[in-house]
């Protein structure tokens, strides 16, 4: 990292981030965190939870061709959900976030506050995510009923035509996430090919797209190759930037029929490279634990990430990857710093559990790159 130069990038145009206005969607989960009981001594928390997923596996195996009753602890429910966690790292940055999304109908009260905050329009129920911990990993069980009614329809229906069209028309950045939870996804985004930017003007500083996938390994690659296709298209009204994680982007490549992924800051910057070629994006960051590669027309770049031994939360890390991608993209800052910020934003998160300003950042990147950050 030139830490002169990503520093010099930040100082001077992170104000400008309160002038920019972010159209965030599509998806909204409500997580409720659970525990799975092996043994109970009393009323409530009095109990012993399966401490590893091997036990609970066990547990379930031994009720083969019998049967098994296991108590599921609901201990709290949050926020959850691609878009939503997205948007809350932005507004964090002090952007002005609107929120179009499955956040309940009415809105579940789990997710009122965040609703109120982004100025919502809710157009579905969530989907709800039961999230079993353990001492060594967790088993989500998901329910996306509701997310089969994320369509064009539903927002038009909810908010209005016109009401749609100025919304995406003041948008400076628009993030459209989770397309592997969403059925509908691939046809909304053509109806904004075609129903919506070519009605509105272009942005006089530029309009940014960033999709995410969201781990698309449950879709066809029929499914995978059409969306790639169909957000490609999208470069004609603007910048878009495609994040992908590790598998994703092998999943990504596979189906395109680009040489392997090769692990490590060359490979992954190669494998943007290719990717970003295939599609004729404007850019395309690849975004594995260690670090991240990004390449546009211009080139390619590495960024080795903040290590964090001991992280206080790791779910929502890679949003949070994307929400400092994204904003540092629509301040105008160089695809090395726009990096630099995105690993950053994660390194805080994971630290604090907390979404960190573009000003927590900056002393964040000064700690980082002095040799005296800690964990």
């Amino acid at each position: 990292m030139n830490s002169t130069k990503v520093l010099e990038e930040l100082s001077s145009k992170m104000a400008t981030a309160t002038d920019k206005q972010a159209l965030l969607g599509l998806d909204g989960f409500v997580d409720k965190i659970i525990s799975a009981v092996a043994s109970r001594h009393g009323q409530g928390t009095d109990f012993d939870a399966f401490p590893t997923i091997e036990s609970f596996g066990q547990r379930i195996l031994d009720a083969a061709g019998e049967s098994a009753n296991i108590e599921l602890y609901e201990n709290y429910d949050k926020l959850g959900g691609n878009g939503p966690i997205m948007a809350n790292a932005i507004a964090a940055n002090h952007v002005k976030v609107k929120y179009i999304g499955a956040l309940g109908k009415p809105v579940h009260p789990v997710l009122q506050e965040f609703a109120d905050k982004s100025d919502a329009v809710s157009i579905a129920d969530p989907g709800i995510t039961n999230a079993v911990e353990f001492e060594d990993g967790k088993i989500m069980f998901g329910s996306m009923k509701g997310l089969d009614d994320v369509t064009y329809d539903s927002i038009i229906e909810t908010m209005g035509e016109g009401a749609f069209l100025d919304a995406v028309n003041r948008a400076d950045l628009i993030g459209l996430v989770n397309w592997t939870m969403i059925p509908n996804m691939t046809q909304l985004f053509e109806d904004l090919l075609t129903k919506v930017l070519p009605n509105i003007g272009p942005k006089e500083s530029g309009r940014y797209f960033y999709f995410d996938l969201a781990d698309p390994a449950k879709r066809s690659r029929a499914d995978l190759k059409e969306v790639l296709s169909v957000i490609s298209r999208f470069r004609s009204f603007g910048f878009v930037t495609l994040g992908l994680n590790l598998a994703e982007s092998r999943q990504v490549s596979d189906v395109l029929g680009l040489a392997e992924v090769v692990d490590g800051g060359d490979g992954l910057k190669a494998a943007a490279t290719r990717i970003r070629n295939a599609l004729n994006l404007s850019c395309v960051v690849i975004h594995p634990r260690e670090g991240a590669a990004a390449a546009t027309k211009d080139g390619a770049w590495w960024q080795e990430g903040p290590f964090c031994k001991n992280p206080k939360i790791s779910t929502g890390a890679g949003d949070h990857f994307n929400a400092g991608y994204a904003t540092a993209e629509v301040i105008g800052l160089s695809p090395e710093s726009c990096l630099a910020v995105a690993v950053a934003t994660s390194g805080q998160y994971v630290r604090t559990a907390k979404s960190p300003s573009l000003q927590d950042t900056l002393g964040f990147i000064e700690s980082w790159t002095s040799g005296t950050l800690s964990d």
